[in-house]
């Protein structure tokens, strides 16, 4: 026999009594609540179907794991997902665990598409001469880095700075990495030492080495210093408590702090799931270390595909093609699928399709990323929280004249980063400054622009014949200075523009077939205000468009705008 009984009956042999049985009277026990010893549970053959039936869901769950935990390791193994145990936080009365040592060694904090080699380890180590505590905190080592402690220094002489940079170099300038480097010789990049179009020498170090203080002696030195602590990133701050958590545990305290952690590449869906060996022949270009790789590349393969047609793609496009042509392919190379149903062959492809804030503070510390431009979200002073401010690519901050915006390019990290150190020193200065930013594509064609340079805005433009005066190389020979925001001249920024005088010299008119127009100037409408000006081979006129956009006013005849920056001079 088999079926279910009651564990009551079951144990009848023990006579197990309930303390209920004896407290409620008898003309009550039918009301009394249910024992576990009326509880049903199976018996015979049916007990033992119910057994294999729990041993089978058991086989199954850990059937389920075990294929689970497979795909996951094939995944990772295929370089299909990275697998990244987060540094631990540090607390003043906690010590990462021991456990964290020994699993850590299997897992790197390593970009895809990088080169290998440039990742950084997540073997941490503890600084011995790290402070406690630090006037000057910088998070970042780039160029708003560099302009905000030369401004922090230059408004207190004592300052003690320190710099926590993620990159294995101290403070340098990125245009020349997609520039002049290129056209420079391999013994002056060797040395990462590129000639101007004027024929200068000039490194891409913003300071000597010999500028920086030594860790070890940065809080002992009664003049102060800047020191640079290379290699190490910041994972969280409490803004608070003014207390900055490094990746390796330890922390700072911070009376003042600027995030200047600038951008990284962004990559596109073929490539973010792509083979390794796929990813191995694929540069996101951002770097000394991705311009090293790249030149050595470029040295071997014979061919080269750009993804992206913007400032940097057009910059590298021109710089490597008079490289690869002279080499020979080694049979191995990529099949790229065109969305016209091209297919295009080629032995490694940089991407160039754009940049992308560094904010993976912002989660870690409850700081603000502004929705639609991304970036930390900062007040017109560039603070995000007290004594707390962002400089760089990665501020999104609001012009005054434009509206909020965030900017990506080399003059705006040097005054937005120059503003934030003043400001770290009680200047209290409001942001104001109309950035420019400059491409050259080699000696012979550049263009400056300021502004709002938006395609899907309305523009208007004036051009007009070139002379040899019209090239970045006769530019630079005449300014003596290659990086071009260097010979801007942003005296007398926001007096008004005087109203142009018809000469009548030269009558604008339509295109026709046949005409041959180097030089130009591209106007950017919104609301028929000037928003954004490209200065197309014309050069050291930024100042002139500068003020024309701090006018924020129409203008009923833009070809008698375009006479201020004297286009026809040499017609």
């Amino acid at each position: 026999m088999n079926g279910w009984r009651s564990g009551r009956a079951l144990g009848r042999s023990a006579k197990r009594w309930s303390h209920s049985d004896h407290t409620i009277p008898e003309k009550y026990q039918k009301f009394r609540t249910g024992h576990m010893d009326d509880a049903l549970l199976p018996f015979g053959s049916w007990k033992e179907a119910y057994n294999q039936l729990q041993s089978r869901y058991h086989k199954q769950l850990a059937a389920s794991v075990l294929y689970f935990g497979g795909t996951v390791l094939y995944l990772y193994s295929s370089g299909v997902i990275d697998l990244v145990l987060p540094p631990p936080y540090a607390n003043d009365d906690q010590t990462p665990p021991s456990k964290w040592s020994k699993l850590k060694k299997w897992f790197t904090f390593e970009s895809k598409l990088r080169d290998p080699s440039s990742a950084t380890s997540s073997v941490v180590k503890e600084l011995a001469n790290l402070p406690d505590s630090i006037p000057y905190l910088i998070i970042g080592g780039g160029t708003a880095s560099f302009a905000a402690f030369r401004s922090i220094r230059a408004n207190d002489p004592k300052a003690k700075v320190l710099v926590i940079s993620e990159e294995d170099y101290f403070p340098y300038m990125r245009p020349p990495l997609s520039k002049e480097l290129w056209f420079s010789g391999s013994d002056l990049t060797k040395k990462l030492t590129f000639k101007q179009w004027n024929g200068r020498e000039r490194t891409v170090f913003l300071e000597h080495e010999e500028f920086y203080i030594p860790l070890n002696k940065l809080m002992s030195t009664e003049t102060g210093g800047v020191a640079v602590l290379k290699n190490q990133s910041v994972v969280k701050l409490d803004a608070t408590e003014r207390k900055a958590y490094l990746a390796n545990g330890q922390t700072v305290s911070y009376d003042k702090c600027l995030i200047a952690t600038g951008g990284k590449p962004k990559n596109i869906e073929p490539f973010v799931n792509a083979d390794p060996d796929v990813q191995k022949r694929v540069i996101l270009y951002r770097d000394i270390k991705d311009f090293k790789r790249l030149e050595e590349i470029t040295r071997k393969a014979k061919s080269v595909t750009i993804v992206g047609g913007g400032f940097l793609g057009s910059e590298l496009a021109c710089a490597l093609s008079g490289r690869s042509k002279l080499n020979k392919s080694n049979g191995s190379q990529l099949s790229l699928s065109l969305s016209n149903s091209d297919k295009l062959r080629t032995d490694y492809v940089v991407l160039a399709v754009g940049l992308e804030p560094n904010t993976e503070l912002a989660e870690t510390s409850s700081l603000e990323v502004d929705e639609n431009f991304g970036g930390f979200r900062v007040n017109a002073e560039l603070e995000a929280r007290t004594n707390l401010w962002v400089a760089g690519d990665a501020s999104c901050f609001y012009d005054t004249k434009l509206g909020r915006r965030r900017v990506e390019h080399h003059d705006h990290a040097v005054v937005s980063g120059r503003l934030a150190g003043e400001n770290m020193t009680g200047a209290h200065k409001p942001y104001w400054h109309q950035s420019m930013f400059w491409s050259d594509l080699g000696p012979q064609v550049g263009y400056e622009a300021i502004g709002i340079v938006d395609s899907t805005l309305p523009t208007v433009g004036v051009f007009a014949k070139a002379t040899e005066k019209d090239t970045p190389k006769a530019a630079a020979e005449q300014t003596n200075e290659g990086i071009r925001s260097e010979a801007d001249e942003p005296v007398n920024a926001l007096k008004p523009v005087p109203k142009p005088e018809s000469s009548g010299a030269v009558t604008p008119r339509a295109p026709q077939s046949g005409d041959d127009f180097g030089k130009g100037i591209i106007f950017y409408l919104r609301n028929n205000i000037v928003v954004g000006i490209v200065l197309w081979n014309v050069f050291s006129r930024m100042h002139i468009a500068r003020r024309v956009i701090s006018e924020g006013k129409a203008y009923d005849d833009l070809n008698e705008v375009a006479k201020l920056f004297e286009l026809h001079s040499d017609d």
